[in-house]
């Protein structure tokens, strides 16, 4: 009778011992659902603007028509892991570039927050990166590759689904092309 017992209580020991194997996983291993969402537009002029994205926002487009006189929107965005807001922590400024001959892209999963340009198409343009977190792990920025050109003078670029702003380039004045450099947002905890 006492085996009977034994039996038993070993037989819950071993189930109990498996649910809270199952239930002990880490959340790391399990899928994250990912999304970037617009959240901020601001209108300021190209010509001598510094912006950098509102707290916690990256860039995840840009939109210019006309010379260096004339208005450029930027586009931010949220990035949300599992309903959960991702941390931005930005940096310091590149150096300065000549904006008619400049390509700049951001470190190692870090995404683009700022731009500040100065004077026309042979002026000054710099950016500024920040790194991402998602409790206090990093997020990684992969899949990173360059959008087409586009008429510096007129165009928008938006980045695709789940993707943000890493790079861009610029050759020549307003009539000049453009490329974007995107990368996909993801997380390996």
């Amino acid at each position: 009778m006492k085996m009977r017992t034994y039996g038993k209580a070993m037989s819950v020991a071993v189930a109990a011992a498996a649910v809270a194997a199952m239930t002990v996983a880490s959340p790391a291993s399990a899928a994250v659902t990912i999304r970037v969402e617009r959240a901020y537009s601001e209108i300021v002029p190209e010509w001598n603007t510094q912006f950098t994205c509102p707290t916690n926002q990256v860039l995840t487009g840009r939109t210019h028509n006309g010379d260096e006189n004339a208005w450029t929107t930027y586009h931010c965005s949220w990035i949300f892991i599992n309903g959960e807001q991702v941390r931005v922590s930005i940096g310091d400024w590149s150096p300065g570039q000549k904006e008619s001959r400049s390509s700049y892209s951001a470190p190692a999963d870090q995404a683009l927050v700022g731009r500040s340009h100065t004077g026309d198409e042979n002026g000054t343009t710099r950016y500024r990166a920040a790194t991402l977190s998602w409790q206090g792990r990093p997020v990684r920025l992969t899949a990173t590759t360059w959008s087409g050109d586009h008429k510096e003078s007129k165009h928008t670029f938006q980045a695709d689904y789940n993707r943000v702003l890493v790079g861009r380039s610029h050759s020549g004045d307003e009539n000049g092309k453009t490329r974007y450099q995107h990368a996909l947002v993801t997380f390996e905890g």
